[in-house]
This record gives structure tokens, sequence and C-alpha cells, in this order.
């Protein structure tokens, strides 16, 4: 091969070699890009998402807000100051069935959710009231599904418990620290705004107090 024609070849070799190189920056280049603009919009889904979720959040803030404000129709009610807060070790003769308040047992019943099937001592279920816990009782004219509905809501509400009542007058009934409501389906929209109103509601007389490690059923 003649050195004219080595010249031409080695040049022909390095215009290869750049051309490649240029072609690899270039991919390089779209690379980032490409990774700059996904990260941005992953960036930009995240923070939105973010303020929906916030927004979200605040909005439902506001709307449990608001129906703790809402009286529930039907309900009635007890002057907290004229129920007493004794502890006891008898039983006690209380003024309403379920009892909304009074004296009551040195021992709560655990009301983390608990749902009970068969009766407790109302003594105990009156200190979980205190705590600022629901009460949900029903008797024998309750429809099984009713029960089965009641149940589950309960069992995924923190201080709330759940035991049946026989002598009690209503067929469904919620207590809570001075009020009560009595309704007919569990379907009733007024359960959820008992329960949304007086879960760890205004009427607490011990906010915040524990719902757990409380007597149980064996």
């Amino acid at each position: 091969m003649s050195k004219t024609s080595k010249k031409a070849a080695a040049a022909s070799r390095k215009a290869r070699i750049e051309d490649m190189r240029r072609a690899e920056r270039a991919r390089e280049r779209r690379n980032r890009i490409i990774t700059i603009t996904l990260s941005a919009v992953i960036v930009a889904g995240i923070v939105g998402f973010g303020a929906y979720a916030l927004n979200s959040a605040n909005e439902k803030d506001k709307q449990r807000a608001a129906a703790a404000k809402k009286p529930v129709r039907g309900e009635k009610t007890w002057d907290a100051k004229k129920l007493s807060r004794n502890h006891v070790q008898s039983a006690v003769d209380y003024q309403m069935n379920p009892p909304v308040g009074g004296d009551h047992s040195q021992t709560w019943m655990t009301c983390d959710g608990t749902v009970y099937t068969k009766p407790i001592a109302k003594e105990n279920a009156v200190h979980s009231l205190e705590h600022g816990a629901v009460w949900v009782t029903y008797n024998d004219k309750a429809a099984d599904a009713d029960i089965k509905t009641l149940s589950d809501k309960v069992s995924k509400t923190p201080y709330t418990l759940m035991s049946p009542v026989g002598d009690q007058s209503g067929t469904i009934m919620l207590s809570a620290w001075g009020y009560q409501l009595t309704v007919e389906k569990a379907s009733d929209p007024r359960v959820e705004q008992f329960l949304t109103k007086h879960v760890q509601g205004a009427q607490t007389p011990e906010p915040g107090a524990a719902c757990t490690n409380g007597l149980t059923q064996s």
C-alpha cells in the first residue's frame, strides 16, 4: 500500500472514530435530557400528589370538624355536671340504660375497636365512656346483618366498643358520655355522624386516656 493510500485509510479511520465519538456524545446529551426531564416530571408528580393529599386531608378534617359541630338529630343529652365520676366497687343503679355516665368501676373495658359478643358490666363500660369511647349496643330485635355491619365498623374505629344489652329499649343504641342515640338500622346515617362527633369528642371528661389494656372478656 502506498503512503498516499495509508494516509487516506488513516484519515478515514480517524473520521469514523470522530463520527462515533460525536454520536456517543449526542446519545449522552439525549440521555441526560431524558433523565432530567423524567426527574422533573417525577418531582412535579410527587409535589402535585403531596399537595393533593394535603388538600384532601385538610378537606376531610374540615368535614369532620363541621360534622362534630352539628347536632345529631334525635340524640338525647344529659348535663355532664350532674354525671358523677366516682370510682366504686359495687353495682350502680343508673338512671338510663345503657348508662351514659355516672359512678363507675376503676377498671375500664378495653375499647380499642373492641367487639364483645356477650354482655359486659355497665360499670366498666361507663369508665370507657369517660375516656372518650362510644359504646354501641343492641338487643334481640337487631338483625344479624346490622350486627355484622356495626361489628365491622367498630372493629375499625379506635375508642369504640360494642356489646349486646338485652334489656335496652332501643334496637340499636350508641352512647357517649352524656349523649345517646337510638336507631333501628345500622345503615342510618346518624350512626356515622354520632361516631364522628363523639369518639374522643368534646364531651370526653378524660381526653386521650387509654382505651387499651383494660378489662376484656375471656
